[in-house]
């Protein structure tokens, strides 16, 4: 158990939300666009945590130093920005874990490398995370993860030392920037896990494989 939290900071792309089938579409999109062969979302998913960057990826081979990728990563974030919430949806376990949080007077937020421009209208569309002390953004700070300035930002916007509180994500920049945070970290076992070694190789505190997992490692009510 860590027994000084006072708050828990969570990503949101293959932590809280799955957003793979979203991100998967608006990319496929692209390929359907210009007569290539659709491909499964399960081709996709592993992938999804990365974003524009995963996506273009999986879809095209295309990585950010082809000089078409700016123009190939606008096109995808009007698609995506065009269907976010068409088929993303929390985890199993989700809801009720942030339930009990609530229950608890738990602070929770947010801290994702996903710009303001969707993380915001994504967060106001799912009723389960309104409860959200803070929502710190990929352009939110000067640095993204896996630098530790947006957790350090999340901390200070809920009063809480980031040595109390606890991070949680499914990619190992996560765990990264939380231990340089000098938060206690915990890895998601049930998110995108990206293309790195298990969770178990990234040096969290804590490894856990569903959501309600998390409330063993906290104080009790």
């Amino acid at each position: 158990m860590f027994a000084d939290v006072h708050a828990v900071l969570f990503d949101l792309d293959g932590t809280l939300l799955d957003s793979a089938p979203d991100l998967g579409a608006a990319a496929d999109q692209m390929r359907v666009a210009r007569g290539l062969s659709s491909l499964p979302l399960e081709r996709y998913r592993p992938m999804a945590g990365a974003g524009a960057r995963g996506m273009l990826a999986e879809a095209f081979g295309m990585a950010p130093e082809h000089p078409d990728f700016p123009a190939m990563r606008e096109e995808f974030f009007g698609n995506y920005e065009r269907r976010m919430t068409a088929s993303t949806h929390a985890f199993d376990g989700v809801a009720g874990l942030l339930q009990e949080l609530d229950r608890r007077d738990m602070p929770w937020g947010i801290v994702t490398n996903k710009a303001s421009r969707f993380s915001d209208p994504l967060v106001r569309a799912m009723p389960l995370l309104a409860s959200a002390r803070t929502v710190v953004s990929g352009d939110t700070t000067p640095h993204a993860k896996p630098h530790p300035a947006p957790l350090l930002e999340a901390a200070r916007r809920l009063g809480v030392e980031p040595s109390r509180c606890v991070y949680v994500g499914d990619d190992e920049r996560d765990i990264i920037a939380g231990r340089a945070a000098g938060m206690a970290t915990v890895a998601a076992g049930w998110g995108y896990l990206g293309q790195q070694g298990g969770p178990a190789t990234w040096g969290a505190h804590a490894v856990i494989n569903l959501p309600h997992e998390l409330l063993q490692w906290l104080p009790m009510a």
